[in-house]
């Protein structure tokens, strides 16, 4: 038989995975300001396999407005560049030789709102994740008491569930606030 505490323990589990993923998601929405993360979701082949460019180059934000990347191997310049360029990230890279420099463009008011809007989509995402992990632990729940677990313990778990829940839903929304606040400043 299947007890509350385990269900809960599973439902937070899931619930912790969400929110994870919300912070990843929204650590690559670009917010006006240089930042080495940007860059964490571009690959480049490097000797036969695809890896983060931070594997191949030393990636550093010499101030606000920029990225500069500085390849270990020389022949990698045109391989990163390409591969930012192909990148849905629309930086153009400058190229000197020694660094390719990312400069980091203000944001239009038009292109903060959709940055705003798009973090909305991803934070929506990660409560509908939140909320499943909820409905699957009631579900057990629910399954637990035809097998024998005693209904006020059920009703007590689906209370703890719910608090689990709304704090997780309050955590999404604290980051969500926090991104937007950042994409938002001038």
């Amino acid at each position: 038989m299947i007890d509350a505490k385990t269900c809960i323990n599973d439902a937070q589990e899931k619930m912790d995975m969400a929110v994870m993923y919300l912070e990843e998601a929204l650590a690559h929405i670009r917010a006006g300001k240089a930042s080495t993360r940007l860059l964490d979701g571009i690959r480049v082949d490097s000797y036969g396999s695809m890896v983060p460019i931070s594997n191949v180059a030393a990636v550093t934000t010499p101030d606000a407005r920029s990225i500069a990347i500085k390849p270990w191997d020389k022949s990698m310049f045109r391989i990163i560049e390409k591969a930012i360029m192909d990148s849905d990230l629309g930086i153009t890279p400058e190229n000197n030789g020694e660094i390719i420099r990312l400069g980091i463009p203000p944001l239009t008011e038009e292109r903060r709102k959709q940055l705003a809007k798009q973090c909305k989509g991803e934070g929506e995402t990660a409560k509908v994740s939140i909320r499943n992990a909820r409905r699957d632990a009631i579900d057990t729940l629910k399954k637990a008491v035809k097998e024998g677990m005693p209904e006020d313990e059920q009703k007590n778990a689906e209370a703890k569930l719910q608090k689990v829940h709304d704090k997780y839903i309050a955590k999404i929304e604290e980051l969500l606030a926090e991104k937007d606040k950042e994409i938002m400043t001038v």
